[in-house]
């Protein structure tokens, strides 16, 4: 689950790490509320104003300004608040804003020199461990600097069992080049930024950039974080922070009706039972000669509802030009699944594009009768051989 820049850094600060400041903005008027309240408790004289999607890249599309007085800053919010914002991470279509990051300017003149760095935190599966990953590099994609120059991205492993030791943020911190009082604050940083991924069973934390300001403070100027979804019910305080305005909402709809649907670009829909079986299916639908439309894992408790919710949520996808039920008959019977998707199928109405059922496992035979005999525009299958020919006939009409 991902979660906005605001609500990633009021998480950061409860652990103790610091944060550039800022103030939640739905309309101009509170963003111009918020550049006052920002002066009065930062003395921030200029803010930015920071668009509120989950996407990065937001600069880069127009998202992240700078205002230098309160008329730019109602300049500013109003441009941002409901544009569609395009960047490298949300495709040609964009995102909608809803909201805005009115945040402190950290960015001021001092003694010492600014400096911008990148630190993440993830788990790296093959190792089984978590790993710092960490540039001087920072405010720039992280994949192209590792891409150009891969000698200034180093990584650390910690210990699951030991934790993250002192000695291994102190290294960080040298790594990144730093000494004296910026060097202690960078120590104290990290050390505060890994304590909260660990707590909260974060899948990804992503601070880019981290700031040295000009009088040595280390600061997180964005920060992007993920939650492991399969530990969020240790979290409800943090399930609660989901903003499905950012998800897709035919997979938001499937969620509600307890269906993993995941949109795909092909022309095929997918209703199965079963991740794995799901995988196999979407390959007979390539080998059939067309692409599969959506990954549609219905569980293993298929009926007349669930098959029902499943047409609704493929049907909704104009580029559907056939539809492949492939269902494994263990713990639910098969003719049962073929008379709930022949109550389906008259409860909707007409389904504009043909339906291959294809029922394996207890009582197929019964459930491809049922189909054969519905007289509906459905065509059974009991291989999967025959499901494939009969996508591929359906396509070519």
């Amino acid at each position: 689950m991902n979660i906005h820049e605001y609500q990633a850094k009021e998480i950061l600060k409860g652990f103790g790490v610091r944060v550039q400041e800022g103030i939640l903005a739905e309309t101009p008027e509170q963003a111009v509320q918020a550049a006052q309240k920002l002066k009065q408790d930062f003395n921030s004289d200029w803010v930015v104003v920071k668009a509120q999607i989950h996407a990065g890249g937001r600069g880069k599309g127009g998202g992240v300004k700078l205002a230098k007085n309160h008329d730019e800053v109602q300049q500013r919010a109003t441009d941002i608040i409901g544009m569609q914002l395009v960047t490298p991470q949300t495709g040609a279509e964009g995102k909608k804003v809803h909201k805005i990051l009115v945040a402190q300017d950290v960015y001021y003149p001092g003694e010492s020199e600014i400096k911008e760095f990148y630190v993440s935190v993830l788990l790296d599966r093959a190792k089984g461990r978590n790993i710092i990953m960490y540039s001087t590099e920072g405010g720039m994609d992280i994949e192209e600097v590792a891409e150009k120059t891969p000698h200034l991205i180093f990584k650390e492993e910690v210990d699951p069992k030991a934790g993250l030791q002192g000695f291994q943020a102190r290294k960080i911190a040298f790594n990144l080049g730093l000494s004296g009082p910026a060097h202690k604050e960078m120590v104290k940083f990290i050390s505060a930024l890994y304590k909260a991924y660990d707590t909260i069973d974060a899948s990804l934390f992503e601070i880019n950039p981290v700031l040295k300001t000009s009088d040595d403070k280390i600061l997180a100027v964005d920060a992007k974080v993920n939650f492991d979804e399969n530990a969020l019910y240790r979290h409800a305080d943090y399930a609660a922070l989901r903003d499905v305005l950012e998800e897709d909402p035919t997979e938001v709809e499937a969620g509600a009706s307890n269906l993993n649907y995941v949109k795909l670009d092909g022309n095929v829909g997918c209703m199965v039972n079963g991740a794995g079986l799901a995988m196999a299916t979407m390959d007979i639908i390539k080998i059939a000669g067309g692409e599969p439309a959506n990954f549609l894992d219905v569980g293993g408790t298929a009926n007349a509802e669930t098959v029902k919710a499943g047409f609704n949520i493929i049907l909704k996808d104009p580029n559907v030009k056939a539809i492949l039920i492939n269902i494994f008959g263990g713990i639910v019977r098969c003719d049962r699944v073929a008379q709930g998707v022949i109550d389906a199928y008259n409860e909707i109405g007409d389904i504009p594009v043909p339906i291959i059922v294809r029922l394996q496992g207890t009582n197929a035979a019964e459930a491809k009768k049922l189909i054969d005999d519905s007289g509906l525009k459905v065509y059974s299958a009991i291989l999967l051989k025959e499901a494939a020919e009969l996508v591929t006939k359906v396509l070519k009409g």
